[in-house]
C-alpha cells in the first residue's frame, strides 16, 4: 500500500514488502481518473486465488479541496457497479443498483463527478456478493490540514477471505447450514430465548459472532505468513488509515507494545483517545496517530476478528529492527462492543437544532431460514423504510432484536451517534455504526442530500438475505 509524507509520495515499500495492487503514484488532479474493475491473482497460504480488483493508474489518493472526476470501466465478465463509501455524491452517482443507476455491463463505463468529503473512505462493489471477492479499494481524500506535519501515512485495507464461491456460502446459509446453524433455536423473529448463552462466555469460537468461516484474513492482501512491512524512522510519527473492508468480520486493532491516538472515525475527526486496542466494525475506518519509540525496533500491528483465534497484521520496522515471525493464531478474540463508542466525542458536532422527529428501525430475523430484515420483514428491493423532507433533522433509534451484531450504514449522509442504550452522548460523526444484540443506538442526521438512499447492514450475507432498505426524500406538499 502506498504511504507518503508531507514532503513527497513514496511509491515503493521496503524490500521486505511486495507491492500491493493499490500501490500507485498518488496524484491529485482535476482530470478524470479511470478506475477499472478487473481481476488479479493473489497467493493466500501458498495457494493461488483469482479475485476481483479495482485498479487505477493515478492511485486512490485524491485532493479533498476540489471536485473529483472518476470514470469506472467494467472489464469483468459480469455486471458490476461501485459505491463510494463515505462520500455524499448526488444520489444518481452513489453506485447502488435499483436506487442510483443500472449496473454496468461488461465493457461499459460511466463517469462520475462530485465534491468529495475529506478523510479515510473506500470504494466497493454493491452488486451481489462481489465485495467478498475483494472488489474494493481505498479512497483517501487528503485535506490541506493533513499536510501541516511531517507524518508518514500508511493505508491498510482489511479483508476476510474464502476460497469458496460466496454464492455457495449464501445458499448453504439459507438452507439452514453453515456456522449459522449453531446459533440456537431462535425463530425467524430473532427471539433470543433459544440462544446458547454458554458460547458467549466460553473461549470456544462463538457462532453468535460469526456465521461464515473464512480461510484467511488479509491486510493489504497478505497474511502473517508474509506480512507487509512498513519502514519508518526511530521516533517517527505514523498515521495509520485502517479500513475494515471485510464482508462479515468485526475486528479489533491491537497495537501490542505501541500506543496510538484515535483521531478520526469514518473520515470524521474526534477528540483524540489514547489506547492500545481499538474496535473496528465491518465497513468502518479509523485513523491512528502513532509516535514510534526512539530506538530501533519492529512492532506488529495486529487485526483480530472477533470470535476466532485467527489474525492478520502488518509490521512497523524502524531502523534495523529485527522482524520476528508472528503466529497466525493467537488468543480467542472477544466480541467488538460499544465501550469506546461511548467515549468518542465529535470534534465538530451537528449544528445545534432540534430533532424534527424520531424514526424507529428494528433489526429483525436471523432464524433457521437465514432471512434477515428491517422492521420485521426482508427487503430485497430497497423498500422505503421512512421518508424525509429536505432540511429536517432526523433521529433514528436502531434496536437490534437479533442474535448477532449489525454494522448499519446510511448512504449519502454522515450521522452523529447521540444515544447508546439510553445514555445520551455527543458522539462521533459516522456513516456506519455497530449495533450489538439487544442494543439500541440512536443516530441523528440532517436531511441535506435529496434522493433515495440505501440504509443497510454491511455484513454482506445479512444484506443479501434481506437486511437492506432505503430512506427516501419526499416533496414538501
Amino acid at each position: 500500500m502506498t504511504y507518503f509524507t508531507r514532503r513527497h509520495f513514496i511509491t515503493g515499500l521496503a524490500a521486505t514488502a511486495a507491492l500491493s495492487p493499490f500501490t500507485r503514484t498518488a496524484r491529485a488532479a482535476p482530470e478524470a481518473s479511470e478506475i477499472t474493475a478487473t481481476t488479479r491473482v493473489i497467493e493466500v497460504k501458498g495457494k493461488a486465488a483469482t479475485v476481483f480488483s479495482l485498479e487505477s493508474k493515478n492511485g486512490f489518493i485524491f485532493d479533498a479541496g476540489q471536485d473529483i472526476r472518476l470514470t469506472l470501466a467494467n472489464r469483468l465478465s459480469e455486471p458490476t457497479l461501485v459505491h463510494w463509501h463515505g462520500q455524499t455524491p448526488p444520489s444518481e452517482q452513489d453506485g447502488v443498483p435499483l436506487l442510483s443507476q443500472p449496473v454496468l455491463k461488461p465493457g461499459e463505463s460511466y463517469s462520475y463527478e462530485f465534491h468529495p468529503r475529506p478523510g479515510t473512505h473506500w470504494m466497493h462493489s454493491h452488486v451481489g456478493l462481489q465485495e467478498q471477492k475483494l472488489l474494493a479499494a481505498p479512497m483517501i481524500l487528503r485535506d490541506k490540514a493533513d499536510l501541516g506535519a511531517d507524518v508518514q501515512e500508511h493505508v491498510v485495507l482489511l479483508h476476510d477471505f474464502t476460497f469458496r464461491d460466496p454464492q455457495e456460502i449464501l445458499a448453504e446459509l439459507k438452507a439452514g447450514g453453515g456456522d449459522h446453524a449453531a446459533h440456537g433455536s431462535g425463530g425467524a423473529s430473532g427471539d433470543m430465548s433459544g440462544m446458547d448463552h454458554s458460547k458467549m462466555a466460553s473461549r470456544e469460537p462463538s457462532a453468535m459472532l460469526n456465521d461464515v468461516r473464512f480461510d484467511a484474513f488479509l491486510a493489504n492482501d497478505r497474511t502473517l505468513d508474509d506480512p507487509e512491512v512498513l519502514s519508518a524512522e526511530p521516533g517517527g510519527r505514523v498515521r495509520l488509515r485502517i479500513i475494515n473492508g471485510a464482508a462479515a468480520s468485526n475486528m479489533w486493532v491491537d497495537l501490542g507494545q505501541l500506543e496510538a491516538q484515535l483521531i478520526a472515525v469514518d473520515g470524521n475527526a474526534i477528540m483524540p483517545l489514547r489506547e492500545k486496542l481499538f474496535p473496528l466494525a465491518v465497513a468502518q475506518r479509523i485513523d491512528l496517530a502513532v509516535e514510534l519509540p526512539r530506538e530501533e525496533g519492529a512492532w506488529p500491528v495486529l487485526f483480530r476478528p472477533e470470535g476466532t483465534t485467527a489474525r492478520t497484521g502488518i509490521v512497523i520496522a524502524a531502523g534495523g529492527g529485527k522482524i520476528a515471525k508472528i503466529a497466525g493464531e493467537g488468543e480467542m478474540t472477544p466480541a467488538v462492543d460499544l465501550a469506546m463508542e461511548l467515549r468518542m466525542r465529535a470534534s465538530k458536532s451537528l449544528r445545534p437544532e432540534p430533532v424534527t422527529r424520531t424514526e424507529m428501525l428494528m433489526l429483525t430475523g436471523g432464524g433457521a431460514d437465514y432471512a434477515w430484515g428491517l422492521n420485521g420483514k426482508p427487503s430485497l428491493q430497497h423498500e422505503t423504510l421512512f421518508g424525509v423532507r429536505l432540511g429536517e433533522r432526523i433521529a433514528v433509534m436502531i434496536h437490534n432484536m437479533t442474535q448477532m451484531s449489525h454494522p448499519m450504514h446510511l448512504h449519502g449522509h454522515h450521522f452523529q451517534v447521540i444515544d447508546i442504550d439510553g445514555q445520551k452522548i455527543a458522539g462521533a460523526l459516522r456513516d456506519t455504526v455497530l449495533v450489538p444484540p439487544q442494543a439500541a443506538v440512536t443516530i441523528a442526521f440532517d436531511a441535506d442530500n435529496p434522493g433515495n438512499w440505501a440504509f443497510h447492514c454491511h455484513h454482506l450475507y445479512h444484506m443479501n438475505a434481506g437486511m437492506m432498505g432505503a430512506v427516501a426524500y419526499v416533496n414538501a406538499a
